[in-house]
């Protein structure tokens, strides 16, 4: 699926019943004191849990300064919704590296203008050639689509 804007997201993503399940499962685990609210510390472990890596010091630090100080930490609610938004952008970044990997024909991790050009082509046979040379020029997919410039340019 191709997007009609640069950087444009896609529509919000539902969890599965099961998917669901598994996250309310890691959040009681978690929940080592049965508070039904996660510390600093025991989010970091649900993270390890559904996503395989431990959060940096920033991003620990963004999510508890976003939960309501009259708690004493992440509730239930606040979580599912840290979980899914997560989810949302490792399959918006998986679905960019599958696009990149299908215009990459050559496998060289990065595209030239004749490669962008032909991915143009198939994509929006319409637009002109102007249009795609701008968009290589001004790389606008710069941080998802890194590009060669050629001789061309």
């Amino acid at each position: 699926m191709f997007f009609s804007q640069a950087g444009a997201r896609p529509r919000m993503w539902e969890a599965s019943p099961s998917e669901h399940k598994k996250w309310v499962e890691v959040f009681k685990a978690c929940d080592e004191e049965n508070k039904g609210c996660l510390s600093r510390e025991n989010f970091k472990v649900a993270v390890v849990m559904l996503f395989g890596y431990k959060p940096s010091k920033i991003e620990a630090d963004a999510v508890m300064s976003s939960v309501d100080p009259n708690t004493s930490g992440i509730l239930l609610k606040e979580f599912l919704d840290i979980v899914r938004k997560k989810k949302e952008a490792q399959l918006y970044r998986n679905e960019i590296r599958h696009i990149f990997t299908a215009f990459d024909r050559h496998y060289r991790g990065y595209l030239t203008l004749e490669d962008f050009k032909k991915a143009f082509k198939q994509v929006a046979p319409k637009l002109s050639e102007r249009i795609i040379l701008e968009v290589f020029r001004l790389r606008i997919f710069s941080k998802c689509l890194p590009c060669h410039v050629d001789s061309e340019v």
